[in-house]
Order: structure tokens, then C-alpha cells, then sequence
């Protein structure tokens, strides 16, 4: 029996992860005129994802080539108070799994993968809005480090999320909170 609050929350969290990807495991991307199908996985840890639709405002620039589709499997946006509410930048955490099995993704934004060690850092380039969650992200990558799985992306999409968002109401400046989320996370290469 769970028997603490983030038990529960983390349950829940679980519960809803499981849904998405049942929702996306068995589809292949959603592709239109020119573009090309979602990555196969690679990997003894490797599963296959699939990528959703993009909504235009965020979709990598033409010619962009998927390299890896991964799922959170547990993931939380930490928000910090300060003038009394959580606002501002939220830190994550998470661990994904996908086509090139697993990575960690973390403060900077960075992801690196763990079978290889590739990381990356990015910055937001363009948002779309999602009702009742963090909204869906463009990221641009602005460094590499290590040769690998990561070593050619230049951009991440930020998909199907649920949850993360900051509490409101009060609270006590300095306080954080960690709120459970989840995403599908793919990487693309530039143009060749």
C-alpha cells in the first residue's frame, strides 16, 4: 500500500506515462510530404518511440533528421519561491528511455546519454502552449561534449507532455517544490 504522499504522486505519474506510451508505442511518425520515418532502436537497452505530431510553431527547421525518440520514464520540474510564488525557470530531472536507450536529463538544460556519455546543452527556441501542463518545446543545442549517440543534434522537440507545472498559492521564498512530469523527447540533426 502506498503510504506516502509522492508514493502516490509518483504512481499517478507512472499510471500516465504507461497511457502515452501505449497511446504512441505501436504508430510510426506522422510524417508528411518529405519527411522521413522516426528512428528504429538500437541497443540492449533501447526501445522504440515514436514521434507525435508537431504543431508548426515548433518544428525543427526543414530538412531535419531524427536520430532518437525517448519517453520519461520519471521526470520533475523543481520550481524555487521567491517573492512568495513559484515562478521563473523550472530545473529538471529525468530519466528517459528510447531508440538509443537510456539518458539523463538534467540542469542546463542537458541530456547525456548513458550508454556513451554524449551530452548536450540547449536553449529554448519556440514554445506551443498546452492546457493544464508545460507547454510543448523547440530547443536549440548549443554544445556538445563526447562522442556518440547525442554527438550530431542540433535540435530537440519537447512532445506529448503531462503535468510539471508550478503550484499555486503561496509559499516561502527559497522553498522548492518538484513536480512530476512527463514528455517524449526527440533529437534531430541538421540538414547534411
Amino acid at each position: 500500500m502506498l503510504s506516502t504522499f509522492h508514493s502516490r504522486v509518483r504512481a499517478v505519474a507512472v499510471v500516465g506515462m504507461a497511457g502515452v506510451v501505449a497511446a504512441i508505442g505501436a504508430v510510426t511518425q506522422h510524417a508528411s510530404a518529405g519527411e522521413v520515418a522516426g528512428p528504429a532502436a538500437v541497443g540492449a537497452d533501447a526501445r522504440r518511440v515514436d514521434i507525435p505530431r508537431i504543431a508548426s510553431t515548433i518544428k525543427p527547421p526543414a530538412g531535419s533528421r531524427p536520430v532518437g525518440a525517448y519517453v520519461v520514464t520519471s521526470g520533475t520540474q523543481t520550481y524555487t519561491c521567491a517573492g512568495g510564488v513559484f515562478t521563473g525557470a523550472s530545473v529538471p530531472e529525468a530519466q528517459l528511455i528510447g531508440t538509443g536507450g537510456r539518458v539523463h536529463h538534467f540542469k542546463g538544460p542537458s541530456w547525456q546519454s548513458e550508454p556513451d556519455g554524449s551530452l548536450i546543452t540547449a536553449k529554448k527556441t519556440a514554445e506551443s502552449p498546452r492546457a493544464g501542463t508545460i507547454p510543448e518545446l523547440l530547443l536549440t543545442v548549443d554544445t556538445h561534449a563526447g562522442t556518440g549517440i547525442l554527438s550530431n543534434v542540433a535540435y530537440i522537440s519537447r512532445l506529448l507532455t503531462s503535468g510539471g507545472v508550478a503550484p499555486a498559492g503561496a509559499c516561502t521564498d527559497g522553498a522548492t517544490v518538484a513536480v512530476p512530469y512527463g514528455a517524449v523527447y526527440v533529437f534531430w540533426a541538421s540538414k547534411r
